[in-house]
């Protein structure tokens, strides 16, 4: 068997491993050949399979740091996916309007429409690594938490002028007889 072929075995058992959920870092040379599915095996659609691998890192992300760090690479409003998804859509309503035909103008509508729902989508979310990130982070007790736990564990003084309970204080004792007329 030659080294191309044990390239392409290992690139595949990685992409396995991937999609169900291992982190597995390989180097740029044995990525041979383009990544297929069962709906592209020939592995013509290059754009979907990196969206692909990308998903495929973060479902196999140990962190939410490493998880945030995936996100963005969709969610940056300068460079992500979202926003060259939307500029892709905007030049494809451009292109639908050069035909100058009605259908290419409802065309342009219905892409220009999938523009303006991405960037809206993304500016929804443009906080959502930093919110992944903060997953991680132990949350801080609000202000009445914090105050329960301090009377909780302060310790007990006696004021000045005030008796102290004793453990020994008789309990209330039950009456002397059952009363007359009741069942149980």
């Amino acid at each position: 068997m030659g080294e191309a072929r044990e390239n392409q075995m290992a690139s595949h058992a990685a992409r396995m491993l991937t999609a169900v959920g291992y982190r597995v870092d390989l180097g740029p040379d044995l990525h041979v050949g383009p990544l297929t599915t069962p709906s592209d095996p020939q592995g013509k659609h290059v754009h979907g399979h990196q969206v692909l691998r990308l998903t495929d890192e973060l479902n196999g992300a140990e962190t939410y740091e490493t998880a945030a760090g995936l996100t963005e690479h969709v969610l940056d409003p300068h460079d992500g996916v979202l926003v060259r998804l939307s500029e892709f859509f905007e030049a494809a309503a451009e292109q639908a309007k050069a035909s100058e035909t009605e259908a290419g103008w409802d065309l342009s509508y219905d892409f220009a429409e999938a523009a303006a729902t991405l960037t809206d989508l993304g500016e929804d979310l443009h906080d959502a690594a930093d919110q992944l990130r903060a997953l991680n982070r132990p949350a801080k007790p609000n202000w009445q938490a914090r105050v329960a736990n301090y009377y909780a564990t302060a310790p007990a003084t006696q004021r000045a002028g005030t008796s102290a309970i004793t453990p020994e204080a008789p309990a209330a004792t039950p009456p002397p007889a059952s009363r007359p007329n009741r069942t149980r």
